[in-house]
């Protein structure tokens, strides 16, 4: 297959948003590992140093870069998947089989890829934008915390930053909805990935199917427990 193919052939494309979900679904593990420190309940040192060691790697700085990149890819491959699928429904089926045929989120892929394309935006914005940019170096520190790298070098206050961005209820709902739309994303998504790959042994598939459902619901839940457990107070 060529380079081509890979961006233009319908098996290309599907094996491209195959490889980028499977890097995104690495990079979910890696984040929520990271943000569950705040439950450390140590005042935000533990989160805030982690974050610092990630943000002051070369390596993970040129990840980043690849992460947005294969946002960017999986998010067009998938419109374009999306809009090729539809444009050869456009004759219904004489019979629904509705969930018989496939689960709802497995056909509504494309509306809860953009559901997570908006809250992504809304995430990046209260975050990597302040961060990347020096917003949050402007925030006034609810008390004197002296962050230091060991080196006397002060960092950001991640940690304030959640606390203050999610003491707003409306944006506290806007991520655990957010945070539904990934969890039903990731279901169809985590096995489809691995389909596409090549893995179609039945009994590996039966598994690969509980396991995604599982990483689905345990990930997603314990990012959309960040914005409710800082709102109504069990972290501090």
């Amino acid at each position: 297959m060529t380079w081509k193919q890979m961006f233009t052939s319908s098996i290309g494309q599907k094996f491209v948003m195959a490889i980028t979900g499977i890097f995104l679904i690495t990079f979910l593990v890696v984040h929520v590992g990271l943000n569950a420190c705040i439950w450390a309940n140590d005042n935000g040192e533990m989160f805030n140093t982690g974050a610092n060691f990630m943000a002051s790697m070369l390596v993970i700085r040129i990840m980043e870069v690849v992460l947005f990149a294969g946002i960017i890819i999986h998010t067009i491959q998938g419109l374009v998947l999306t809009a090729a699928n539809n444009s050869k429904r456009k004759v219904g089926y004489a019979v629904e089989y509705g969930n018989r045929g496939s689960k709802w989120y497995s056909r509504s892929m494309g509306l809860l890829g953009t559901l997570l394309l908006l809250f992504l935006i809304m995430h990046i914005y209260h975050f990597w934008v302040p961060s990347r940019l020096g917003g949050i170096a402007n925030i006034k520190p609810l008390q004197e915390i002296d962050y230091s790298n060991g080196l006397g070098k002060q960092y950001h206050n991640l940690y304030l930053e959640m606390i203050q961005v999610f003491q707003n209820p409306l944006i506290v709902i806007l991520y655990v909805l957010g945070c539904i739309s990934l969890a039903y994303h990731l279901m169809h998504g985590f096995e489809s990935a691995f389909r596409t790959i090549g893995l179609h042994n039945n009994r590996y598939l039966k598994m690969l199917r509980h396991l995604g459902r599982g990483f689905a619901i345990i990930v997603s839940a314990a990012f959309a427990m960040m914005p409710i457990s800082i709102y109504l107070g069990w972290v501090k």
